[in-house]
Parts: C-alpha cells; sequence; structure tokens
C-alpha cells in the first residue's frame, strides 16, 4: 500500500507524508482539509478507503476494478464519487489510450484513485506541497483542480490528432498507399475512443457546474463551469477530427479507384492498339497455299504502313478524347481567393471615404 497523504490544519499548517494512523485521526477530527492520492490501488488500499473512510463498497470495488467505467457521479450523502477519464500518456501505443481517475469529495477531504501515473496529478502535488495553494481554498475548488488539470491535459492530444489529419489529407492525395490507410484508422480509433468518455463526462460536468450537490458552494460553481467549457471545447474539436478523418477515408478510397481506373485505361489504349495489327499478323500468318497478296512486291512494307497508321490514328483519337494528355497545355493554377477588403463593411479605407464625403457637405 503506497499512498501520498497532505493535510491542511484549521490553523493553516501544511502537513506532508501522512501514515494510516495520522489520515484516520484526520478524517475523525472533520477540520480542515486532507487530501490522500493513491495510485495502482491495492486490496490493503481498498481496507484503508472501507475502514478509515468508511466509503460504500460498490464505490471502492470500482476503485480496484481493472475495467473500463464509465465517467459518472454518484451521491453517498456525506461524500460524492466522481468518476473522470484522461490520457494515459504512460501508454505507448499508435492509438490514443484514455485512464480513469476516480474521487472522493467530502467536505474536509478529498481522495483521488487512479490507477496509471497522471501528469496532471503530478502537477497539482507540486502546487501543494509548494505553497499548499488548492487545498487552502476548500475540499471542493481542490477536487476542482484535479479535474481541471485532467481535462486541460486531453487538449495537447487533441491538438496532435489535429496535426495528423493535416499530415494524411496531404499524404492521401500524393501517395494513398497501404501505411496511409493504417494512419486514417489509426486515427479514427483514437477519436472514437476520445468520444466514447467526453460526451458523459460532459454530463458529469454539466451536473457539478448546477446547484445539484450541497458540498459544491455556490461560489465555487463557477470553477466548475469553467471546466464544462473546456470538455465542450474538446469535445467539438475531437468531432472536427473525427468528420476529417472519415473524409480521407473517402478520399483515399476515391484516390485508390482512380488509380485503377488509370491503371486500366493505360492497358485499354494498349490494348486498342495492338489488337488491329494482331488481326491483321494473323490473317496473313495463315497457312493456306492461295494468298495472292503474299507474291505482291511491296505487300510487306504495305501492311508495316497499315500498321503504323492504325498506330497513329489510334493515338490521335486517344488524345482528341483526352484519355491521352501529351503536348496538351496544361491549366494554371488557380490564383488564391482575395477579397477586396474596401467592400468590407468597417473596413478604414471605406470608413476614411465616408468620413471625408461628409466633411466636404458640412458648410464652413
Amino acid at each position: 500500500m503506497a499512498f501520498n497523504a497532505f493535510y491542511l490544519t484549521p490553523a493553516g499548517e501544511m502537513r506532508k507524508g501522512l501514515e494510516e494512523p495520522q489520515v484516520r485521526a484526520s478524517v475523525q477530527s472533520g477540520e480542515g482539509v486532507l487530501w490522500a492520492d493513491i495510485c495502482e490501488a491495492t486490496e490493503d488500499d481498498g481496507r484503508l478507503l472501507e475502514e478509515v473512510f468508511n466509503f460504500h463498497r460498490l464505490a471502492i470495488e470500482d476503485c480496484l476494478s481493472r475495467h473500463v467505467h464509465t465517467p459518472k457521479i454518484d451521491d453517498f450523502g456525506d461524500y460524492l464519487f466522481i468518476v473522470v477519464h484522461g490520457i494515459n500518456y504512460a501508454a505507448q501505443a499508435e492509438v490514443v489510450e484514455t485512464t480513469e481517475l476516480q474521487i472522493f469529495l467530502g467536505k474536509h477531504f478529498v481522495v483521488s484513485v487512479h490507477m496509471h501515473p497522471l501528469y496532471s496529478v503530478d502537477s497539482v502535488r507540486k502546487l501543494v506541497e509548494d505553497d499548499g495553494r488548492p487545498m487552502r481554498r476548500g475540499a471542493a475548488l481542490l477536487a476542482h483542480a484535479l479535474t481541471d488539470a485532467l481535462i486541460d491535459n486531453i487538449m495537447p492530444t487533441v491538438d496532435a490528432m489535429s496535426v495528423r489529419a493535416d499530415e494524411i489529407e496531404e499524404e492521401v492525395i500524393r501517395n494513398a498507399e497501404r501505411t496511409t490507410l493504417e494512419a486514417i484508422l489509426q486515427l479514427k480509433r483514437s477519436a472514437a475512443r476520445l468520444h466514447r468518455v467526453a460526451t458523459p463526462q460532459k454530463d458529469v460536468l454539466n451536473r457539478l457546474s448546477r446547484r445539484e450537490f450541497p458540498l459544491i458552494q455556490e461560489h465555487d460553481l463557477i470553477f466548475y463551469r469553467d471546466i464544462y467549457d473546456h470538455i465542450l471545447r474538446i469535445e467539438e474539436l475531437n468531432q472536427s477530427v473525427r468528420d476529417r478523418a472519415s473524409d480521407a477515408l473517402s478520399t483515399y478510397m476515391s484516390s485508390v479507384a482512380n488509380r485503377q481506373n488509370e491503371t486500366m485505361r493505360v492497358l485499354s489504349i494498349v490494348a486498342t492498339i495492338f489488337l488491329p495489327m494482331m488481326l491483321v499478323a494473323g490473317v496473313y500468318g495463315m497457312n493456306f497455299d492461295y494468298m495472292p497478296e503474299l507474291g505482291w512486291k511491296w505487300a510487306y512494307f504495305g501492311v508495316l504502313g497499315f500498321m503504323i497508321s492504325v498506330i497513329i490514328g489510334a493515338l490521335l483519337w486517344f488524345r482528341a478524347r483526352n484519355w491521352i494528355t501529351w503536348g496538351k497545355r496544361e491549366v494554371g493554377r488557380l490564383r488564391p481567393l482575395m477579397v477586396d477588403r474596401a467592400r468590407l463593411l468597417g473596413h478604414w479605407e471605406q470608413v476614411a471615404t465616408t468620413h471625408r464625403r461628409h466633411t466636404k457637405n458640412i458648410p464652413d
């Protein structure tokens, strides 16, 4: 059993590195603010949560379970049990991995439980060790600091996914290979995982930002509304990434189909050119005794001329049909979209012109 415990006494003294007896005494006193952080919870930690804090067995089972739990909030009267999700930066994977943070919020205590190390929790712990700032504002705002840091740490992943989407969009046009398809599918799976946790998490944060729970006082609600705004922004950006990944997949399939069409067109051109020549060669390759053309002096050169004429005629016909574009002038690139700013409402040139016009009409 390994946990970090901090206790802010009613007199404002910060105590660090508490052991189990000290944690028990702090809980029983019902004063000050206690924060216990448990990483990689074990059965001994479950015993601590049950015997010292007297938490409900179902909530403790969620903390000890390795299964993924949907973001939720349970009201047990004296305390709240909150489950929120963040990014598991300890996992080395091509697809984004999420991890849970369970928070028990009471009037004078906060207990955080997580199965993987979290940078967000480390950042709050550092603030507490430096000057105890998050704990000095009360247990509700300490829980807010933990949740806010966890949600803010999702944004770098969403930004990285957006950059990845830019790279995929460029690559799918230039080089629609199998590796590009794998990158698209990885991006889609990452966005889907974030969507699965962002949607219920939005509801949890919305409930915390309202007057639903007496443990969160009126002056603390604005801080939780700020987190709710953050998760809304993350959900919007993630939805944009999902749409771009779907569009990139459609573009990839179109590029592959176009490339196959180009291949079939080349094969069709070759077959069309050589088919008449094969017909002529087949006719004069037959072993009949009486074929008058075989005795002609210029028959061989006439047949070769006919074959060359067929090739040239076929190429010219394909070029006229735009199957072959060799030698044709390419269409110039479109110029960037330019807007005449003088026509925009509120533009300074338009304002200055209007001002001069009115100034001339004013009599001296």
